[in-house]
């Protein structure tokens, strides 16, 4: 009896121990992490090198599904390319927005906060389904777009949507539109800038355009380089424009890699295929995520490093 007393005070001890709470609190997150995560990445590594539409077993077919991706998909290479032209167009506007609306936010007024909100708003809706109908009802050839051209005697039938060489910068506008959260990081760095250094290139007669290319910026440049991480591997990511605002159209021409790799996974129930075309645009995201990260130590400056 004093031996079982001894055991059961001895298991009470142990789920008293700090460790044993602290493992109890992060159960939820680990169950997550390997239930939603960890065993769906590598289940798609498995089924990218099979053949598998969901009704029938995985059938082992190696390369096939790559062979197939750069050699017989014709609307592959179209989407990446298109996948590639939106990020190359958007990211440097999206970032250049984002700090020129973060310097005009550094000077703290009354109405500050207030601004600050309103150009944080689009973020926090993001690229949800309610957005992006918004968008294609404002550029719907009946939409409030052409009806303000019409009001300042401009032509006002142009088919935003419609045309091959506007619908891809519709959908741009709507990725730019949102740069809130890549302005409010721009401001908080800007914020942190020590005054003396502004003070000082006052007073050797530096005007504001010297100053910012001088201070501000360079100061500035690891949370650039963080915010063009950010920025490339989500547009990279984009979806929903694509998928609900033109679906592709007009003539592949807004065809996103990620609404392709979706119409031949969940449409076409090439789930094979389509975990393959998801890993190869994994490899994408990391060789430009690599680049970047390579060519950092040539223009970003850490004070703490004094380069």
């Amino acid at each position: 009896m004093a031996k079982h007393a001894v055991q059961g005070r001895s298991l009470r001890e142990r789920m008293n121990h700090p460790n044993v709470v602290g493992y109890v609190f992060i159960l939820p997150f680990i169950t997550g992490l390997l239930v939603f995560t960890v065993i769906p990445f590598f289940t798609s590594l498995y089924l990218a090198f099979t053949e598998y539409n969901i009704l029938s077993p995985a059938k082992w077919v190696g390369l096939k599904n790559f062979h197939k991706m750069f050699f017989e998909d014709k609307l592959f290479w179209t989407s990446f390319w298109v996948t590639f032209k939106f990020a190359l167009i958007q990211v440097p506007i999206k970032l250049t927005v984002s700090l020129l609306v973060a310097l005009i936010l550094s000077k703290t007024t009354r109405l500050t906060g207030y601004y600050r909100a309103a150009f944080y708003i689009p973020s926090l809706m993001g690229s949800s389904v309610a957005i992006a109908l918004l968008w294609k009802q404002l550029f719907a050839f009946n939409g409030v777009i052409n009806q303000v051209l019409g009001l300042l005697g401009l032509p006002d039938n142009q088919r935003w949507l419609g045309d091959p060489k506007t619908a891809l910068g519709v959908l741009i506008s709507l990725g730019v539109w949102q740069f809130g959260s890549s302005m409010l990081i721009f401001l908080a760095a800007i914020k942190n800038i020590p005054a003396s250094f502004h003070e000082a290139a006052i007073v050797d007669g530096a005007g504001p355009v010297r100053r910012f290319f001088a201070i501000t910026l360079p100061m500035i440049t690891p949370i650039l380089f963080f915010n063009l991480i950010n920025q490339v591997i989500g547009s990279f990511q984009a979806f929903n424009s694509s998928y609900l605002i033109t679906g592709g159209k007009p003539l592949n021409t807004t065809l996103y890699y990620g609404v392709h790799l979706y119409n031949r996974a969940f449409n076409h129930y090439e789930m094979g295929y389509g975990s393959a075309m998801a890993w190869f645009m994994l490899l994408v995201i990391a060789a430009f995520t690599a680049l970047i990260f390579r060519s950092s130590s040539a223009w970003v400056y850490y004070e703490s490093e004094g380069r």
